[in-house]
């Protein structure tokens, strides 16, 4: 009887965790499942939209693109996404190299500053950096976008990197040291490669968080022609919210980029997130 229970109480937990894990994924879907449904129903479509449709309509799609203009934003998405996760990856690379291997009181004055950049609200410097925006003439500029969300997404991944730096062992370094590398041939050479893990974990992050930004991109993408995708997308769903479908049609056509490079990069991601915390 008591190895009965001990085996009841050892399978026990992980039905609960199992059961917990399902019900998080299906609220996640959730949302994603209602979009679908409603993006291939017909207007004159009154049934439920947790029901799937009888007749599957994809002229809202077309009304989409050809309506919203979707494709078009997502071309300006895509320009400034990848500009700045290129960006972002070299620059974060470069600076988290020193903070790494020189532990000094000034890098780590400089790291903690870093830090505390993370914890700025983006809108809280907003007019400031519309007026200097405005007088350099980047506003309704893919170059001025892509600086500004640099500058925005840098911190992130200036940390993560030197988190994940100081995890390397710098015997491999050392190594190539003494094998006649030097300076940035030993960056791109011995430790970039090393960066894998971490440089996913970051495209991930920096895509996703540019790819849906919003609130500065309202502002400095102003006009129709040079709108990335969330801007694009609120901006169509106002003038047509009584088309739910093409509304949802056009979210759904938004999704999809981002969802294609996750999937490719999603055996990275938890690696480079908690291989700085290994050591």
């Amino acid at each position: 009887m008591s190895t009965q229970t001990a085996q009841r109480s050892a399978w026990l937990p992980r039905v609960a965790i199992g059961a917990g894990v399902l019900a998080a994924v299906l609220l996640q879907l959730l949302p994603f499942y209602i979009t679908l449904t409603t993006s291939v129903k017909a207007r004159s479509d009154l049934s439920s939209q947790w029901l799937p449709p009888t007749d599957w309509y994809w002229q809202n799609f077309v009304t989409a693109i050809e309506d919203g203009g979707i494709l078009r934003a997502i071309g300006n998405s895509a320009i400034v996404t990848i500009g700045t996760t290129l960006l972002v990856c070299v620059l974060g690379a470069l600076a988290a190299y020193p903070l790494a291997r020189r532990a000094t009181v000034g890098n780590t004055l400089v790291l903690a500053g870093v830090i505390g950049l993370i914890m700025v609200p983006p809108l809280s410097i907003l007019v400031p950096l519309y007026s200097m925006m405005s007088k350099l003439g980047l506003v309704n500029t893919h170059i001025g976008t892509i600086l500004v969300m640099t500058a925005l997404q840098l911190p992130l991944a200036i940390f993560l990197y030197t988190a994940f730096m100081r995890a390397l062992p710098v015997e491999i370094e050392e190594a190539a040291s003494v094998d006649g590398a030097r300076g940035l041939q030993l960056l791109f050479r011995v430790v970039f490669p090393m960066l894998k893990p971490v440089t996913a974990t970051v495209i991930i992050l920096t895509g996703v968080a540019v790819w849906n930004e919003y609130a500065m991109s309202v502002y400095l993408m102003r006009s129709p022609e040079m709108r990335t995708i969330a801007p694009a997308i609120s901006s169509f769903f106002a003038t047509s919210s009584s088309d739910l479908g093409a509304a949802a049609a056009a979210s759904l056509l938004s999704v999809l980029p981002v969802l294609l490079v996750y999937l490719v990069l999603q055996r990275y991601f938890i690696k480079g997130m908690v291989a700085g915390y290994e050591k």
